[in-house]
C-alpha cells in the first residue's frame, strides 16, 4: 500500500504563488506516475499535472506556464509550484498515485485564491 499526505495549501491573492507538497510512504518503489488533481465545489476531480519516474510531465491546459510539478525520488515527495494564481484555481487539491492494484489518493488540501 501507499500513503499520500499533502501539505502547503492555503489562501493566496490573485497573481500570487503557493507550493503544494505530497509525501509518499509505503510501497513507494512501485510508484511510476504521481500527480495532482483538483476538485472544485460540486465538480469532478480534474487532472492538474503528473510526472512519471523518468521526469516526463503532463499539465492541464489551464495551468500550463503557471504551474510546475517536480519529484524527489530520494525523499519520496512531489511538489506543485503554483504561480500567477487565479480565482478559478480555487479548489481542493489531491495527490494521486495510480497503481496496478489500486488508485491512491491523499486527503486533499484546500487552495483559495482571492481576487
Amino acid at each position: 500500500q501507499v500513503q499520500l499526505v499533502e501539505s502547503g495549501g492555503g489562501l493566496a491573492q490573485a497573481g500570487g504563488s503557493l507550493t503544494l507538497s505530497c509525501a509518499a510512504s509505503g510501497k513507494t518503489r512501485s510508484i511510476v506516475t504521481i500527480g495532482w488533481y483538483r476538485q472544485h465545489v460540486r465538480n469532478d476531480r480534474d487532472l492538474v499535472a503528473t510526472i512519471d519516474s523518468a521526469g516526463l510531465t503532463d499539465y492541464a491546459d489551464s495551468v500550463k506556464g503557471r504551474f510546475t510539478i517536480s519529484r524527489d525520488n530520494a525523499k519520496n515527495t512531489v511538489t506543485l509550484q503554483m504561480n500567477n494564481l487565479k480565482p478559478e484555481d480555487t479548489a481542493v487539491y489531491y495527490c494521486n498515485a495510480p497503481m496496478c492494484d489500486h488508485e491512491y489518493w491523499g486527503q486533499g488540501t484546500q487552495v483559495t485564491v482571492s481576487s
